[in-house]
């Protein structure tokens, strides 16, 4: 039997933009879900049976999923369809999108390259020029598909910049190709690389490069188990075939990422190997003989090492090895290993991060999310600091050695992205452009709060909102954050960000812990059983813009994509009466399955396994949002939106985690789930399928808040 639901909008009436001071119940329209079949899939974890009824959603390949997928699109599609400004939200979005955006540039051989885009194209160009010459095309994404989800992934130029390998995503996967080209003529050189996943294109001088993939799984390549990944080496010239694999060839060598580096100076490869998406073992080789053999540098899992350039014949690594916050130190090859390694920049209370160019070193801390960038000899000496504009987010600061000038970008909440160049000896930052974003941030303002968690901890949020707006809490707000996998979220501008604020929407960004806002600390308070405070932070984060006025329950949304996908579905599902929308995007939903998914597991680190052991087990099914959705709540009005081509968050997550909300929901939230077609896990995505989704998303957010009409 299909259910029914009636879906209420409240009619506002409108005090600073969409603020509201008034509400009254009308009827939109009457929503009849699918009737998505339950079956009796039983799992039995230790002495547990958990059923798993829809365990058929997770055969992407199947004429009935594509039915199912089909069906609730167009569920969704109708009510989306009755949203009467959804159409005025895309219309004025598309305008904000269309204004020139260009990438920093960079030089390559006799050439100076950067991505342009002239406005609403799908994807940026890739322009060169020769000194004053006008800028030619010189790869254009546009042209690969017709319909625009086929997108350019990577681009990596040889060492005198006469070749150039660059790597396509056709419909958002994970999955590329690899196509060389003479960077002269652009003609193809050799067949394409093909079944690449999750690599680097690093080339050795003009003879070849190393990249990096699984072998194709049996059954479906968006969604089957791949854990043996293996770095190769292609020579120009020779067929895919006759590549050698470097790494990861026996099962002594079976790691689930394998990565390779040449160093500029093209003297070493450095090999990065990891089981999980924390923590690799690091090798050297030396390139100059053919004997050569690889190097331990760092021969366990315990720590993150990475390069960062070579010091005469030796390298320079980043590392938290007995350092959360990160620190730079030297490595001689001939006594590789950790008891021998020289400081060169030390740990501080601050997060560092490391880059070079112009024959300097430029370490990037992080302080409460926010830049501050020195400039350093290669010897460890602080030459000096580099002036940004104000509180914000800057890019690292990076190039070839022979370059005095490099290149940044800083922006923050309300600033639109700015790109300076710097000079390597004066150290002075000239503005280089200015972006063309009509947004004007006079009218707008931005701050950082510091709240308190459940259990004391003080954390990081920030919010921003156009000047004016009354704090009695009938502003609708966002609240968006991620806590997770040592990821940090630093201020920074979005068009679309900017349109909720010109609306008169209020947009919140918490620095939860699982990030890697504090460091390696900050980070493991949020993971394996201290995921609970990561969902907690949230919660607080919820109350403090409550308690505030910034928001009510009745205005306040929360969103996040991937791993913020599980936060907001955990969330909604633990304090259900604290939101009216909650929009779960491309999420990991489904705790006690996820790590049997194409390299799911390598997520563990985070996460652990439902297999693992019993504690862990018990702690995942406590919070798991597939499997803690109850009877009769009435939950948060839900958009859950995933992608047919996601293979890093297969979107069997996402089926599931609906149908059990469709299933087991009572109230007259709308739960609906938005399925994007030859899309995967957000990167490359077409401008028109970005603007598409955006507007779908705030339009759903806006309609569930009770706003009829716009001002």
């Amino acid at each position: 039997m299909n259910l029914k639901l009636t879906i209420h909008s409240l009619a506002l009436t409108a005090c600073i933009g969409l603020s509201a001071v008034a509400k009254e119940n009308t009827t939109l329209h009457q929503l009849e879900y699918p009737e998505t079949k339950r079956g009796n899939v039983e799992d039995t974890y230790f002495d547990t049976k958990v059923a798993d009824p829809y365990r058929w959603l997770e055969d992407d390949l199947s004429d009935e999923t594509k039915a199912w997928v089909k069906s609730q699109n167009q569920v969704t599609d109708s009510y989306l369809a009755g949203i009467p400004y959804r159409n005025q939200i895309s219309s004025r979005l598309s305008e904000l999108m269309n204004y020139e955006k260009v990438s920093s540039p960079f030089k390559e051989g006799k050439y100076t390259y950067f991505y342009r885009n002239d406005g609403l194209q799908n994807h940026s160009v890739v322009y060169r020029q020769q000194g004053d010459a006008e800028a030619v095309v010189f790869l254009d994404p546009n042209t690969f598909s017709e319909d625009g989800t086929t997108s350019l992934a990577q681009l990596s130029f040889s060492e005198d910049g006469s070749l150039a390998a660059y790597a396509i995503s056709e419909g958002g996967s994970d999955w590329r190709t690899i196509i060389v080209i003479d960077a002269e003529t652009k003609k193809r050189i050799g067949d394409p690389i093909i079944d690449v996943k999750f690599s680097g294109i690093s080339w050795y001088k003009n003879q070849g490069f190393y990249y990096s993939s699984y072998d194709k799984p049996e059954g479906s390549e968006l969604s089957a188990k791949t854990d043996q990944h293996k770095l190769y080496y292609h020579k120009l010239g020779e067929k895919q075939s006759a590549d050698k694999v470097v790494f990861g060839a026996s099962d002594t060598q079976k790691r689930r990422y394998v990565w390779g580096q040449v160093t500029q100076d093209n003297r070493y490869l450095v090999i990065n190997a990891a089981n999980t998406t924390s923590g690799a073992e690091v090798y050297i080789k030396e390139l100059t003989s053919a004997e050569a053999e690889l190097i331990a540098v760092q021969a366990n899992m315990e720590s993150d090492t990475s390069l960062v350039d070579t010091h005469g014949e030796k390298l320079l690594f980043q590392t938290n090895l007995n350092a959360p916050n990160n620190k730079l130190v030297l490595i001689d090859p001939s006594k590789p290993t950790s008891e021998n390694w020289k400081d060169v920049i030390p740990e501080t209370d601050n997060v560092l991060s490391v880059s070079s160019g112009g024959g300097y070193l430029f370490a990037n801390y992080m302080i409460d999310a926010l830049s501050q960038i020195y400039q350093y000899d290669y010897e460890g000496n602080k030459i000096g600091d580099i002036t940004l504009p104000g509180p914000g987010s800057a890019t690292s600061i990076g190039g070839k050695r022979k370059q005095s000038q490099l290149y940044y970008s800083f922006s923050n909440s309300i600033t639109p992205s700015t790109i300076f160049s710097f000079d390597t000896q004066t150290r002075e930052s000239t503005m280089y452009r200015r972006s063309g974003a009509e947004f004007d941030p006079e009218n707008y303002e931005t701050k950082q709060v510091f709240y308190s968690s459940s259990d004391g901890t003080k954390v990081p949020m920030i919010i921003s909102f156009k000047k004016g707006t009354k704090l009695n809490g009938s502003t609708p707000t966002i609240l968006y954050g991620y806590g997770g996998f040592n990821v940090s979220l630093r201020p920074r501008f979005s068009i679309s960000r900017a349109l909720w604020m010109e609306m008169g929407g209020i947009y919140a960004v918490a620095n939860l812990r699982g990030g890697g806002e504090y460091g390696k600390k900050w980070h493991d308070a949020g993971r394996l059983q201290n995921k609970q405070n990561v969902f907690d932070d949230f919660i607080s984060a919820a109350e403090y813009l409550i308690e505030k006025k910034y928001a009510s329950p009745e205005t306040l949304a929360i969103y996040g994509g991937s791993n913020g996908g599980l936060l907001v579905g955990a969330v909604s599902n633990q304090r259900p009466e604290l939101f009216s929308v909650a929009v779960p995007a491309v999420g990991v939903l489904d705790m006690l399955r996820y790590h049997t998914f194409t390299a799911g597991a390598g997520w563990a680190y985070d996460y652990g396994t439902s297999e693992q052991s019993k504690e862990m087990f018990e702690y995942l099914a406590a919070y798991s949002p597939l499997h803690n959705i109850e009877k009769d709540v009435d939950y948060p009005a839900t958009l859950v939106t995933t992608s047919d081509h996601d293979d890093r968050v297969v979107p069997a997550h996402s089926f599931k985690y609906i149908s059990e909300l469709q299933h087991k929901h009572t109230g007259a939230n709308p739960t609906l789930i938005r399925i994007e077609t030859k899309a995967g896990h957000g990167a490359g995505m077409s401008m028109t399928q970005r603007i598409e989704l955006t507007s779908d998303i705030y339009a759903f957010m806006l309609n569930n808040m009770g706003i009829n009409e716009l001002p």
